[in-house]
């Protein structure tokens, strides 16, 4: 739930009463948005979007990628990475080129910039991830972490088995496919 616009900021005893009842799809949701509202606003002053940080960041750990298997590892549609690549080549941060004579296939890899862009945007994160878990210690973040992991695994494992019996994620945009 949202506040209303100039409502007065609520206290954190109120918190836990407020989503007491919630499930824990909804209270994930809501955590996902609240870190990605929370990285978005330290991103602004780099002049990085929240999209690119994605980005960025599997291409930290691995350039050369495809636009696919960019898609795949981002979970975005192949036109919604195009969007944001040719964006981020155009900031500087990304060169694509094709390999092997196949013209079809780009293959992307960061520039001087966007390699430099690490070691100012990953501090931008940390800080993001350690106001999330303030009041934490260190044991229950790793549970925490654990948790999370198992629950990704059981969805990924639930996904598949949902594919393997023919079923698919219904499109999200509207008209016949």
């Amino acid at each position: 739930m949202d506040r209303e616009p100039g409502a007065a900021p609520r206290s954190r005893d109120d918190l836990p009463e407020q989503y007491r009842d919630e499930r824990v799809a909804h209270l994930i949701r809501l955590c996902a948005r609240g870190f990605n509202r929370s990285l978005t606003r330290r991103l602004a002053d780099s002049d990085v979007s929240f999209g690119q940080w994605v980005f960025l960041r599997i291409l930290w750990k691995e350039e050369g990628l495809t636009q696919r298997q960019l898609s795949e590892r981002a979970n975005l549609t192949e036109p919604t990475v195009h969007t944001a690549l040719t964006k981020m080549a155009a900031q500087g941060m990304i060169i694509r080129r094709t390999e092997d004579g196949n013209r079809r296939k780009q293959h992307v890899y960061l520039t001087n910039h966007g390699r430099s862009l690490k070691s100012v945007l990953e501090p931008l994160a940390v800080d993001a991830n350690e106001t999330a878990l303030q009041g934490l210690d260190p044991e229950t973040s790793e549970q925490l972490r654990t948790l999370l992991i198992h629950i990704l695994g059981n969805l990924e494992r639930d996904e598949a088995e949902a594919e393997a019996r023919g079923l698919r994620i219904p499109p999200t945009r509207g008209g016949n496919v």
